[in-house]
């Protein structure tokens, strides 16, 4: 297996762990807090959904590319009202999609662009193709992490064990 093929498995992986944890959920479970957090099931599918796409535009395009992210930030972590946990997870699948396919025909993973001015990132720094996509799988596993806790607070299900 090729270095693409690596990454789009481990982050399907990832992806696949969060969808499982939201199996078999109401719109309205899929909504609820079950802890101290702001985090939903249904507002952690959306985030992880908005990240992967604002990562993949900056891939092809760069910080420009990303958007202003002047929007509201928190409304990426709560479902809204009129969203469905089925409509937040055909988005994902639709976005993940076309993450798969931009791996699989990037021409250059090695292509990196400066990333764009925030406190969070060391001023001046570029990411590659590569690190943007291991740093998609990082955020994707850490938030299955977070869904697997609000599931079992929810009704006791656990993604693994």
């Amino acid at each position: 297996m090729g270095e693409r093929e690596e990454l789009v498995e481990t982050l399907e992986k990832h992806r696949g762990l969060l969808r499982h944890t939201a199996r078999d959920l109401t719109d309205e479970q899929a909504a609820r807090r079950t802890t101290a957090s702001e985090l939903s099931l249904g507002g952690l599918v959306k985030h992880v959904t908005a990240v992967e796409g604002v990562w993949t535009r900056f891939i092809t395009g760069g910080a420009e590319a990303m958007g202003s992210g002047d929007g509201d930030w928190a409304s990426q972590f709560r479902m809204a009202e009129g969203e469905t946990l089925a409509g937040l997870l055909a988005e994902y699948e639709r976005v993940a999609r076309e993450t798969d396919e931009l791996v699989r025909d990037f021409p250059d993973l090695d292509l990196a662009h400066p990333l764009p001015s925030a406190p969070w990132f060391e001023a001046g720094a570029s990411w590659s193709a590569r690190r943007v996509l291991l740093h998609l799988i990082a955020e994707t596993a850490q938030h299955a992490g977070h869904a697997d806790i609000i599931r079992e607070s929810l009704d006791g299900a656990k993604s693994m064990g």
